[in-house]
């Protein structure tokens, strides 16, 4: 009789469920301040409590295709109409369904490193191949090459990822060298979780319409700080987005999400008091940590900060592990470009960030 891990594809032989050990020890401890998973640390405005109260009393009822909300991003993003517009269970789920639209057994996705680990998930359990091209470093920088990009893009290329501004660096690409990328065309998605931190106006969701093989992707975790509802989106040119719609699982996104991310688009003085007080903690941070010895800050336009304490002689698990025993969860990074000095923190409260200054301070003072 033969066993049932005989009918498994066999690319998922192997592959573990996606586990954040650093989200199950923040919900495990709650005494514990979460500076880790770039969440935002305001929490929602009134008016989506509001509409997560009324929409909560329709829980009994299946959602519709949210086009209300599509024609609000749309029109947030200067596209057409909700035909450009594909809504997901967060920008995870939107990745999955633009990899199953492209990818099968064998194929490649070209990803710039350091970056989002979703995009490697989401592949492997194609049964892709993932090709990594490092960023550059000089200095206190983590550059883009888009001369590697493009040079590893080969005929079982199937997509090509790039984050901008990138996790966890918090830069973003050239335009020109987006544009070469674009022209290639291979589909090519550009992760935009946190550009509303620097502003629509460095977003590319423009090309879509000139650029079919372009696709842009969002979500509402971060600026909007809706991390919990769940809600992401996909722009791309209507003839794209029709096809990948076709993966779409029904009722993906709940009554509650969906009333509740229109309420939340709507709110544009919260948005704007959310993006402000992000920008102005990210530079007190940085201002407040730029004299500590041998401590590499990586400037960032998003709700989190890369550190290298390599030239300090300093681990960054180390740094972690030190910040946790005084009460903050920060988030380690492996070890790269010849340093185990790098770990990320993600920006909190006012209180949080303060706290988080004094620990690095003691930290690389002892």
């Amino acid at each position: 009789m033969p066993s049932i891990h005989d009918y498994f594809v066999p690319w998922l032989h192997g592959q573990k469920m996606y586990i954040s050990n650093h989200l199950e020890l923040a919900w495990k401890d709650q005494s514990l301040h979460r500076m880790m998973s770039n969440e935002n640390p305001l929490p929602p405005s009134q008016h989506v409590i509001q509409a997560i109260e009324r929409y909560g009393r329709l829980a009994h009822r299946y959602p519709d295709r949210g086009v209300e909300v599509r024609t609000k991003i749309a029109r947030i993003n200067g596209l057409d109409g909700p035909e450009n517009v594909l809504l997901g269970n967060g920008s995870s789920e939107v990745f999955d369904m633009v990899f199953r639209s492209f990818v099968k057994p064998g194929d490649q996705v070209l990803q710039h490193t350091p970056c989002f680990g979703i995009y490697k998930l989401r592949c492997a359990a194609l049964g892709g191949e993932l090709v990594s091209v490092p960023m550059i470093r000089e200095g206190d920088q983590l550059l883009f090459d888009a001369d590697a990009i493009i040079d590893a893009i080969n005929p079982k290329t199937r997509i090509v990822v790039v984050a901008n501004p990138n996790n966890p660096t918090g830069n973003f690409m050239d335009k020109a060298d987006i544009l070469r990328i674009a022209r290639t065309g291979i589909p090519f998605v550009v992760d935009e979780a946190y550009v509303e931190f620097a502003g629509l106006e460095r977003s590319y969701a423009a090309l879509t319409r000139d650029f079919p093989n372009v696709m842009v992707t969002r979500t509402l975790s971060k600026a909007y700080g809706l991390a919990g509802l769940r809600f992401g989106y996909l722009l791309g040119h209507r003839s794209v987005i029709d096809v990948i719609a076709a993966t779409l699982l029904p009722w993906n996104v709940g009554t509650i999400p969906l009333w509740a991310a229109l309420a939340a688009l709507e709110d544009t003085d919260a948005l704007e008091e959310r993006i402000r007080f992000n920008n102005s903690q990210v530079e007190y941070i940085e201002s407040a940590l730029a004299a500590v010895p041998g401590l590499v800050t990586f400037h960032s336009h998003a709700n989190y900060i890369l550190f290298d304490g390599g030239p300090a002689g300093r681990k960054g698990s180390d740094m972690v592990d030190f910040a946790q025993s005084r009460g903050l969860i920060f988030r380690p990074i492996s070890p790269m470009y010849g340093s185990e000095g790098f770990f990320r923190i993600t920006l909190g409260t006012r209180d949080e960030n303060r706290m988080a200054v004094a620990v690095v301070k003691e930290f690389f003072s002892a």
